[in-house]
């Protein structure tokens, strides 16, 4: 038997591909991979949280933050109106909201877990009518009655789950955030269709309030004056564009009866913002 040694081709043990272009296209199947595991995460999640009750969701423990006012002319005018809005938008007995009056000049406010709502001093001075402030509160409660503040818990702490897949460092750093003092209000930035169906709630409340939908307007209003550039204020981070919503209320408005008159705020009112600050 004769013995031959052929000369092995160059490249027999290599890929005809560049390596870079293979890692790209590896690392972009498993980041696709991990975007569709947390978009079902996601939605399981929005499912789940539906069904907790709303006793539960009390008892997850605050953070040990200023809670702002809740007694006092203002907070008690404020708890009336908000006692008028829980009723048209037939929140069930066990959801109870409790306003909180905070005397920043933050233009801002938001609803978090366990019916919590925040009003911000900057943001009632600018208001011009019991409308606004009404379709204001409305929407904030209905952030509560939809258990939106429960579902974004949800969905961060599935955020920071995954990120702990591919970063352990950046994973422990968002659900420390979230879990946090700071991170228990900035997790309430709620999606846009969160934000869409909270107006549409509140729309419903204030035309079964008033009989239509004059001053709804005027909120909006409010928030587009507090435009600098091309950057929105914080309360707009992940709402819908304010001139969409300024346009949907009109054309809501189109729909019901409109006498175009406004109730007045109380006349104390301003007084009572300066009086309540704290």
């Amino acid at each position: 038997m004769e013995y031959s040694n052929p000369e092995i081709p160059e490249g027999i043990n290599t890929s005809k591909g560049h390596p870079l272009k293979e890692f790209i296209w590896l690392t972009s199947g498993v980041l696709a991979s991990i975007f569709a595991v947390i978009l079902l995460l996601v939605v399981f999640v929005d499912a789940l949280t539906s069904y907790i009750p709303f006793s539960v969701e009390k008892e997850i423990p605050l953070p040990e933050f200023e809670v702002g006012i809740t007694e006092g002319p203002l907070p008690e005018y404020l708890q009336s109106l908000a006692d008028r809005i829980i009723e048209v938008e037939g929140l069930p007995d066990e959801m109870d909201i409790t306003v909180h009056y905070v005397g920043d000049g933050t233009v801002n406010a938001f609803a978090t877990l366990a019916g919590h709502v925040f009003l911000f001093r900057g943001l009632l001075e600018k208001l011009p009518n019991e409308n606004a402030l009404v379709m204001l509160m409305a929407h904030e409660i209905a952030h509560v009655k939809h258990r939106h503040p429960i579902k974004s818990l949800g969905r961060g702490l599935i955020a920071g789950l995954a990120l702990s897949v591919i970063s352990t460092t950046a994973g422990d750093a968002v659900i420390s955030n979230f879990l946090g003092e700071a991170g228990y209000l900035t997790i309430l930035k709620y999606s846009r269709e969160m934000e869409s169906e909270a107006d549409e709630t509140a729309i419903k409340a204030l035309q079964s309030i008033y009989g239509h939908l004059a001053g709804a307007e005027d909120l909006f209003k409010a928030f587009q004056d507090e435009k600098v550039g091309l950057e929105p204020p914080e309360f707009f981070s992940t709402h819908p564009l304010t001139d969409d919503r300024i346009a949907e209320m009109r054309n809501a408005a189109e729909k019901y009866a409109q006498d175009n008159k406004v109730t007045p705020l109380p006349s104390e009112f301003k007084t009572w913002l300066l009086t309540d600050e704290k």
